[in-house]
Formats: structure tokens, C-alpha cells, sequence
């Protein structure tokens, strides 16, 4: 499991600092397609859930757990059947032939909900005066929203009602403003990366089920 989100990091350092891995550290090899290892890419998800411990309400439980559930659905195929899940492709393709989509569909929630955390972030990035409850809001209408129902709706949005104010995120982040932008920018950059090559994945005729 990750570094729990209020470990002390190192002098000068980050919330970063404090992952198991980063989105960074997972490998793309783009001579086979862009596969994506199931098991770095499930640590550095795992790790990421440790942000909504930063973003401190209780409210955000029910989004980090959801999130946790969709992983334990993805690496549950992975140890029932590892010769056939080395990448995250190759888990989906294997898992679709046995008639079952039970990962499949949890990977697709957990992009969804990748999408929405790294869309937020890239939000507030871009706009630096923005309140982190705007950005959330924002991304939360782009990618989870049109996928939820009226009963789940609202769990959701009382998440993006108690983000805390952002000089108080921050200060949970690091000591310093301009090294967290600069990590922000880098981890983001790998994530996104990472949720485009595999919406665009999902999105294949052959990952219907």
C-alpha cells in the first residue's frame, strides 16, 4: 500500500515524495501499442488515492473508495490469471475472451475516475487563481457526471462542495509553491498520457462487451 497522505515528507519536499510510485515510473512501450504494465499502473492508482486523504473531507471517502474497488476488480483478474494480464491491455483482451468483464469494467471506472482527478488538477494548473471546489466541479461535468446516476450524483458533489480552500491544499502539498507546480506538472503529464492511451483502447470495437 502507498504512504499514508499525512507522512512527513523529506525537508523541501513533496506529496510526491510520499508515493509508492508515480505515474511517471509506469513504462508506455510504445512497439506494442502503447501496453501499459498492469502492476506498476495499478501502484501508481493506488497511490494516487492518497491525494483525497490530502483534500481532507470525509466527504471524499466514497470517491477514493469507489476508486480503491475498481483497482482490488483489476488486480483480482491479474493474480487469478498473471500470465495473461502483464499489461492492462492484455488483462482486458484475455479477461473479454472468458465471456466475463468484471476488470474491464472496473479499469473503465477507474480511468473515468483518473480522467476526472487529472482534468481537476490540469484545471487548476492552468488557472491559478481558480478554488480548487471550481476545478473540481468543472472536471467532474467533463468526465464523471454524464456517467452517474441520480442516486450517485449527489455523493459527488458533496465532494466538490468541501474541497478545502486551496492555500490550505497547498500547504498540505509542500513547503514550496513553485516545486509543487513543477511535480504537479510532471506526474500529470505521465497520467494523462496514460488515461489517453487507454480511453483510446477502450474505446476499440474488440474491448466491447
Amino acid at each position: 500500500m502507498s504512504i499514508p497522505a499525512n507522512a512527513s515528507f523529506p525537508a523541501g519536499g513533496t506529496w510526491f515524495d510520499t508515493l509508492r510510485r508515480s505515474f511517471v515510473e509506469v513504462p508506455v512501450d510504445s512497439s506494442r501499442d502503447n501496453a501499459i504494465p498492469t502492476t506498476d499502473f495499478l501502484e501508481a492508482a493506488e497511490s494516487l488515492t492518497t491525494l483525497f486523504d490530502v483534500l481532507g473531507s470525509m466527504a471524499f471517502t466514497p470517491v477514493k473508495n469507489d476508486m480503491i474497488g475498481n483497482i482490488k476488480k483489476v488486480r483480482d483478474r491479474q493474480l487469478a490469471s498473471p500470465a495473461d494480464s502483464e499489461t492492462l491491455q492484455s488483462l482486458v483482451l484475455n479477461e473479454l475472451k472468458t465471456k466475463k468483464h468484471t476488470a474491464s469494467e472496473g479499469l473503465l471506472w477507474l480511468v473515468r475516475g483518473l480522467d476526472f482527478t487529472s482534468q481537476a488538477l490540469r484545471h487548476n494548473l492552468s488557472h491559478p487563481s481558480e478554488e480548487l471546489s471550481t476545478s473540481f466541479r468543472h472536471s467532474y461535468t467533463q468526465t464523471l457526471k454524464p456517467h452517474h446516476s441520480f442516486m450517485v450524483k449527489p455523493v459527488f458533489s458533496a465532494a466538490m462542495s468541501a474541497t478545502p480552500y486551496k492555500k490550505d491544499f497547498m500547504a498540505k502539498m509542500g513547503e514550496s509553491q513553485s516545486k509543487i507546480d513543477a511535480e504537479t506538472e510532471k506526474w500529470l503529464a505521465a497520467l494523462e498520457k496514460q488515461v489517453r492511451i487507454l480511453r483510446e483502447f477502450q474505446s476499440r470495437k474488440e474491448v466491447k462487451w
